[in-house]
């Protein structure tokens, strides 16, 4: 993926074709699954066991923490995306970037009643002006997806919960970025304070991507950009 530094080892598939078996304790995982979140978990954890091979690290069961997010190897940080038709894992070690967050989703109109649901009264009016200057990008879409590579950076570095509300996002249309912008003040973290992030987006093949790459902060720095 494009939207991430080269440091950070990208694995993506589109569908889900045949690989290795989970392991035991992931299968453990999903005993009640549907077919769908089924397939989505085990291509998923495949991309992420190819990527994590790529750092050097053994294959390894990938289980999961109290909010669904993936219990990565000590120094890696990480991110799964999956939906309709793709699947994608990005890992990086820790010495290289402080967190990584990555979102996909298929171009499609969003459910009636869904971007009034993740939006913000100020965004839906930037959404508004983004059509007029950009109108093929699907940008209710890029909205949804932005917010949802924040939360995947944000959770693992503060395990604090984030809803849609709490963080405004703004595009550069032009450049293809986005700011993730927290409205409250930030959580403290070592002799960080995070209060937003950077990130990257770009309509694909029928497909939106967003990114958030955190770079490591200087002692006594901001990690909010």
């Amino acid at each position: 993926m494009e939207l991430l530094p080269d440091s950070v080892q990208v694995v993506s598939a589109f569908g889900d074709p045949p690989g290795p078996p989970l392991f035991p304790a992931e299968e453990a995982l999903i005993a009640n699954a549907v077919d769908v979140r089924r397939k989505e978990f085990t291509t998923g954890r495949r991309c992420a066991r190819e990527a994590l091979s790529r750092l050097g690290y053994p294959a390894a069961p990938l289980l999961s923490g109290a909010q669904g997010e993936p219990l990565w190897p000590t120094g890696v940080r990480g991110s799964i995306t999956h939906c309709e038709g793709y699947r994608a894992a990005a890992v990086v070690r820790s010495t290289d970037l402080l967190a990584v967050g990555m979102d996909a989703e298929r171009v499609q109109a969003l459910r009636p009643g869904v971007f009034e649901a993740v939006s913000l009264p100020e965004e839906r009016k930037q959404v508004a002006r983004y059509r007029r200057h950009l109108p093929e990008a699907p940008w209710e879409m890029l909205l949804f997806s932005a917010k949802e590579s924040f939360y995947k950076a944000w959770f693992p570095l503060t395990g604090k919960p984030l809803e849609f509300e709490d963080a405004v996002i703004e595009f550069d249309p032009d450049h293809g970025t986005f700011e993730a912008r927290l409205l409250a003040p930030g959580p403290h973290g070592g002799d960080s304070t995070f209060d937003g992030f950077s990130g990257r987006w770009a309509v694909r093949a029928g497909f939106v991507l967003t990114a958030v790459a955190v770079a490591v902060p200087p002692v006594g720095g901001s990690a909010s950009r």
